[in-house]
């Protein structure tokens, strides 16, 4: 009988230990940088090109060495959907530099580089920036 009430007590620990569930829940880690670039804000380059920076103290050393990134541009035909750059559309090239303290867009014509046609429209950019562990 002593036997048979240990062999139950073991059944029974071991489904109540079973049973426990731990959900664990982190953070988001990556952040998102929104900012709207406006037509006049473009500068032409020497080259024909145009840029914009952004100047953006927290695009870091450790941004460029260890940590992931992703441009977003809204699509020039449609405020509801975004595009990744680099991308071309209708031979205008959408493209970025990233450096410690900022971050450059440029566009120029697929066709003829030393031309260009500055955006005529309010760009919302999304600059996301995903941590990640430097592993050598």
């Amino acid at each position: 009988m002593r036997k048979l009430t240990i062999l139950f007590l073991c059944i029974a620990t071991l489904g109540l230990a079973s049973c426990k569930k731990d959900t664990i829940v982190y953070p988001p880690s990556a952040k998102t940088y929104n900012r709207y670039i406006e037509p006049n804000q473009w500068v032409q380059n020497s080259n024909g090109t145009y840029s914009f920076t952004w100047n953006k103290p927290e695009f870091d050393g450790v941004t460029l060495d260890d940590e992931g990134v992703l441009v977003y541009f809204t699509h020039p035909t449609s405020d509801n959907s975004d595009v990744q750059l680099p991308y071309t559309f209708n031979y205008t090239v959408y493209s970025y530099e990233l450096f410690s303290g900022g971050i450059t867009f440029d566009v120029q014509d697929s066709r003829n580089l030393n031309s260009s046609v500055r955006p005529n429209y309010r760009i919302l950019v999304k600059v996301v920036v995903i941590p990640s562990e430097f592993v050598n």
